[in-house]
């Protein structure tokens, strides 16, 4: 397993802990700039109000306590509804080759399998709880629903899509922006000619999913609209520099700068547009629509309006997840669209030598997946940092750089949850550029971060020429612990407001 990962994970864990009683005026709630909108709610982080996460994470501590069983139980169903959801809906659209074959594009992609910052990361998305792939799965699923409801008749078409309906609205409760791509629902039935009127059916179990949801936000937060709000709110000035060029070249940069295998998306929906011209076929035009019904509104509030105030950044490649399956589905779908208008004479001829080409472009492309994953640590380097820590009482505190103080707190505990080293974990911004005086009287957990991430404040590390001792390290060198000697034990001066002093 990787080590579970700080910020948005680790909020969306602490607030289904603490469901339905979020305390926002704690760390790390308290930090989310709050403001009063005109509806008089105060601003909430977006991560509390996706219960579509929070929720299964909240009975996924329930039943296998607070630690990392649960956090990866959570995560691995948010993978397997992707994978699911993708090679369903491929399925559905053109066949069982098609949907798995992208099911293994995707799978050994770097943007997919390197997501250690520890190592090399690339992009969050496999390996970590975040909303992107179960919302991405669950639409997914009602596409394959919808696909499947227009090749029947009667009850049995109203009961697939009510189960359409049912996925889209559950992908919603996961990743709000799908909505995006209801616009488009009304499309997809024209596409498939199902009848105009059906659309009801399928909106129904969505408006039932939308007033339970609007029920909650009312119950938990005193305003039904509190996650549509939130989720609309969400956003301001970037970090990245982003221009509207930029921004306008979010898919691009999405699956290509983070990756130069990442291309293989981009040639993908290159082919779906050759494929509808040439073809015209609407299995085509279906995936080319729900692609742009999810990239035309993301790409506009990634910059293109207005570069200060962003509320996506597309130029993620999880941000996508949602279309994938289109994506991938219209590359292959093209082709083998394009394949059948071959004569059969020619055909025959070049079946041989076609299926070696594209056995030699598949093994081609596997071998340069896994040869961008040079070196992909797990969490090896945390256990043994458990395993050091376990029933100490010589060490009471330790100091770090945020991020790894937020995974810290799920390796002072066993995988289920039980506490294994009673001290305390105190810590300094990410963005800070200077050691805070009240870290020098502890031990200091330290790193190089491989990946995207920028480095401990500003690239500074502990020495023995700066009067710092190590006191252990992990046996791959990624987790060191220093301290000044004449401090070790000693209990630090409590300078830390009380609110942030235990990440716990």
């Amino acid at each position: 397993m990787v080590p579970p990962l700080y910020f948005d994970p680790y909020y969306v864990w602490l607030a289904a802990r603490d469901w339905p009683h979020i305390p926002l005026e704690q760390w790390p709630f308290s930090e989310v700039p709050h403001q009063v909108t005109r509806v008089g709610l105060v601003l909430l982080p977006h991560q509390v109000t996706r219960v579509g996460l929070v929720l299964p994470a909240r009975l996924a501590q329930e039943v296998l306590g607070p630690g990392q069983a649960a956090y990866f139980t959570v995560t691995a169903l948010g993978v397997a509804l992707f994978f699911t959801g993708c090679f369903l809906a491929v399925r559905s659209l053109f066949g069982n080759l098609a949907g798995l074959a992208s099911v293994l594009v995707i799978l050994v992609n770097p943007l997919f399998t390197m997501t250690n910052p520890f190592g090399h990361e690339l992009g969050w998305s496999t390996g970590v709880m975040l909303p992107d792939m179960p919302g991405a799965g669950l639409f997914s699923l009602g596409m394959a629903a919808l696909v499947t409801a227009s090749r029947r008749s009667g009850r049995g078409r109203t009961r697939w899509l009510l189960a359409a309906g049912t996925c889209y609205g559950l992908a919603f409760l996961s990743r709000e922006f799908v909505a995006f791509m209801f616009v488009a629902i009304p499309v997809f039935l024209v596409l498939l000619r199902i009848p105009w009127r059906r659309n009801v059916t399928v909106g129904i179990p969505m408006a039932a999913i939308f007033v339970a949801d609007l029920v909650h936000n009312q119950l938990v937060w005193g305003n039904p609209l509190a996650g549509l709000i939130s989720a609309a709110e969400h956003g301001g000035l970037s970090r990245d520099h982003v221009t509207r060029g930029l921004a306008a070249e979010s898919f691009l940069r999405a699956f290509h700068d983070w990756s130069p295998l990442g291309s293989v998306f981009i040639a993908a929906v290159a082919l779906a547009v050759a494929g509808w011209l040439v073809t015209r076929d609407r299995r085509l035009l279906l995936a080319l629509v729900w692609f742009l019904a999810l990239a035309v509104p993301i790409t506009l509030l990634s910059g293109v309006l207005d570069p200060k105030s962003i509320s996506l950044r597309a130029w993620l490649p999880r941000y996508w997840d949602a279309v994938l399956p289109a994506i991938l589905g219209g590359g292959f779908g093209a082709v083998a669209l394009l394949w059948r208008r071959v004569s059969d004479r020619s055909r025959n001829r070049l079946r041989t030598p076609a299926a070696l080409a594209a056995t030699v472009l598949a093994a081609g492309y596997v071998v340069m997946c896994v040869r961008a994953v040079p070196d992909l640590p797990r969490d090896t380097a945390w256990n043994e940092l458990r395993t050091w820590l376990r029933g100490r009482n010589d060490i009471t505190t330790i100091y770090s750089d945020r991020r790894l103080a937020q995974t810290l707190t799920f390796y002072t505990r066993d995988p289920w949850g039980r506490t294994t080293w009673n001290g305390r974990i105190e810590s300094w911004p990410h963005d800070h550029y200077s050691l805070p005086v009240e870290a020098f009287s502890a031990p200091v957990l330290w790193t190089r971060w491989r990946g995207q991430e920028s480095q401990i404040l500003g690239g500074w590390s502990p020495t023995a020429e700066k009067g710092w001792r190590r006191l252990w390290r992990s046996s791959d060198g990624l987790l060191q612990i220093w301290d000044h000697p004449s401090t070790l034990g000693r209990t630090p001066p409590v300078t830390t407001p009380p609110e942030r002093s235990d990440l716990h």
